[in-house]
């Protein structure tokens, strides 16, 4: 059961290579890690140098078109039967591979796993709150109001994957949010509540610190969602989490005067608002 691992990195030369050496340390070694340079400018090629000749990596690079076209460049140049991917901030703990491709060798029909994650933020261990449990009670329904499964704990079915379009490449942020509520709309999804990879915030490169107004990334997911072909009782879901978000949108865009994405949310949403 080989895997293709997959780092997108832009300009992350400081934590590239944790990231990297967590994957070669797997305790699992089935893999092959697929880097992709998204048009970094700083030291990541010489970072990338070190890796050039190693039997289990393969170096992508493309001019900077953002997470989810390197993301997805890496899928359509591998091949294995399961993608895990893994962001170049974060890093795994050696024995996430083999715990997760275990509990797929004992749950054949699971196309999707993800697991739990330890938060670091500036150094330090912090405490999710509840509203960020990962557990798969009503996830579908609790991960409308935001992402709670991180692309760093998820492995699934390159058939999955491609089933639901890859990642969004217009989606400047948000699109691992657009892309796991595709699946849970229609997949019965795995959970390993056991802590498997370190995810780091606090600096300043993080996508979700520079993007104010990421209501309208999300906005933008849940109304497309809603032309697919779901049941009622999750359009009915979708439709709550819009009514509920846009207007709290719509009202920052009225103060800050940004009459461009306001008429634009506003034409999204018309058939939807109450």
């Amino acid at each position: 059961m080989s895997i293709d691992v997959i780092i997108p990195t832009f300009n992350r030369a400081s934590y590239l290579d944790r990231a990297i050496q967590s994957v070669l340390n797997q305790t699992y070694q089935d893999f092959t890690l697929h880097i992709v340079d998204d048009g970094s400018t700083d030291e990541t090629k010489e970072i990338l140098a070190k890796y050039m000749t190693h039997p289990r990596v393969l170096i992508h690079s493309q001019k900077n078109q953002g997470v989810s076209a390197a993301r997805n460049l890496a899928v359509r140049n591998s091949n294995s039967p399961w993608i895990s991917f893994l962001d170049s901030d974060d890093e795994w703990l050696p024995h996430k591979l083999e715990a997760q491709m275990n509990f797929l060798q004992e749950n054949p029909s699971c196309q999707f796993l993800h697991s739990e994650e330890i938060w670091i933020r500036n150094g330090v261990r912090v405490n999710p709150k509840v509203k960020h449990n990962k557990g798969p009670e009503n996830l579908f329904e609790r991960s409308l109001a935001f992402c709670l499964i991180s692309p760093s704990t998820v492995i699934m079915g390159r058939d999955l994957f491609n089933q639901h379009g890859q990642f969004d490449e217009s989606f400047t942020v948000c699109e691992d949010y657009d892309l796991w509520l595709k699946v849970l709309a229609s997949t019965e999804i795995g959970f390993l509540p056991e802590y498997l990879t370190n995810k780091y915030g606090g600096h300043a490169d993080q996508l979700s610190t520079q993007f104010v107004a990421m209501d309208y990334w999300r906005i933008k997911s849940l109304v497309n969602l809603l032309k697919s072909n779901i049941g009622q009782i999750k359009k009915d879901l979708i439709v709550a989490e819009i009514q509920r978000k846009a207007p709290i949108l719509l009202k920052g865009y009225q103060k800050h005067n940004n009459l461009e994405r306001f008429e634009e949310v506003t034409q999204m949403v018309k058939n939807i608002l109450i």
